[in-house]
């Protein structure tokens, strides 16, 4: 059976008003606002750009759509987790700041930011996996905590997966750091000498013992490491690196595994928009403006996040006159997070296109 793909079209230069009225006609057409029960917690997933970027979605298309939110709960927050990378969003305190400099203030967008892994990315549940890649999904708790959930994609390329749209936007960006690292390697972080300050930090955080200090520097005992990623994180010299797998194929059938987990989780009660608008051949954790790859397209909305996703990839090489600009910008196959996700029931690469009128 196909699955319903809701699309109007919309260009950036409209104006934020008219922009927010078409993401909140695309919200409605899903049907997830009738599900939501009075007091319910609704997790609004968003990526809030790092530090310079401009492609990420603007606070002001979204206040129609909250709007509607908040007519039937007072309890939703806009949200995300911390990166793996050292940055501007790998705590807390500095990833709400970087919220609040891209104007998701409470004055703009009526609900608060909360990031759902905690301070430093440790307020993580686990949810047991049931496919071939993944034994178990570490997620934050943030997200599971809550009663529904609603992913909020800038749809852009993406140097590891081709595409970065709302299977992305579920199953990496509701990870923990842990879940990340798990995802994104298949070996254990290092340390790098010449920049360890052997300065003991790291030692203490580690839950496993895995870390000692040897002369001049700190050692990772591969055998009891456990990939929980916390001893990046608190390194305040950059000195543990990850090891970062190239290994496409198997990140993309990770993170489609991350997204059923967390998919099943809400039980129905989820539900994605993708905007196609400023795509870019990077995402948004670049920290620097970017050139469209091709023109601002619309905005498609959906309860399936494979056809979510398979739509705009459908749409962006018709408008490029049938160039795949994705695989064209780091020769990524795409396509292996949508067929294995229609494999595993994450949802189905057909659809039907309903443009709103």
């Amino acid at each position: 059976m196909k699955s319903q793909v809701y699309f109007i079209p919309a260009d950036r230069k409209e104006s934020p008003e008219s922009l927010s009225e078409k993401a909140r006609r695309a919200y409605l057409a899903i049907g997830l606002n009738e599900k939501l029960g009075e007091n319910d917690f609704l997790a609004l997933k968003i990526h809030f750009g790092e530090k310079h970027n401009t492609g990420y979605l603007k606070p002001l298309w979204l206040k129609g759509l909250i709007g509607e939110v908040e007519k039937k709960t007072p309890r939703a927050f806009l949200t995300d987790s911390n990166t793996l990378y050292i940055g501007h969003r790998s705590n807390s305190v500095d990833h709400i700041r970087l919220a609040w400099s891209h104007g998701f203030t409470p004055d703009v967008v009526d609900v608060p930011v909360i990031i759902a892994d905690g301070l430093i990315g440790r307020d993580v549940q686990d949810l047991k996996g049931s496919h071939a890649r993944i034994k178990s999904a570490r997620i934050g708790s943030a997200f599971l905590n809550s009663d529904a959930l609603l992913c909020l994609t800038h749809v852009t390329g993406h140097v590891q997966i081709g595409i970065g749209a709302a299977i992305k936007n579920m199953g990496m960006g509701c990870a923990s750091r842990a879940g990340k690292l798990d995802q994104h390697s298949v070996v254990h972080p290092h340390v790098s000498p010449k920049q360890c300050h052997n300065c003991g930090i790291c030692p203490d955080y580690c839950p496993e013992d895995a870390i000692v200090q040897a002369e001049g520097h700190v050692l990772i005992d591969d055998k009891k490491c456990v990939g929980c990623g916390e001893c990046l994180v608190v390194c305040k010299f950059g000195a543990i690196k990850m090891r970062w797998d190239d290994d496409s194929q198997r990140l993309q059938e990770k993170l489609a595994e991350y997204a059923l987990t967390v998919q099943s989780h809400f039980k129905g009660k989820v539900g994605f928009i993708n905007f196609l608008i400023q795509i870019t051949k990077d995402c948004d954790c670049m920290a620097r403006a970017q050139r469209p790859i091709v023109g601002d397209i619309g905005i498609l909305a959906s309860s399936d996040p494979v056809a979510v996703d398979k739509a705009p990839v459908d749409l962006v090489i018709a408008r490029s006159a049938g160039k795949d600009v994705f695989r064209a910008g780091y020769e990524r196959d795409w396509s292996v997070q949508l067929s294995y996700g229609s494999k595993i029931g994450l949802g189905t690469m057909e659809y039907r296109l309903v443009e709103l009128g």
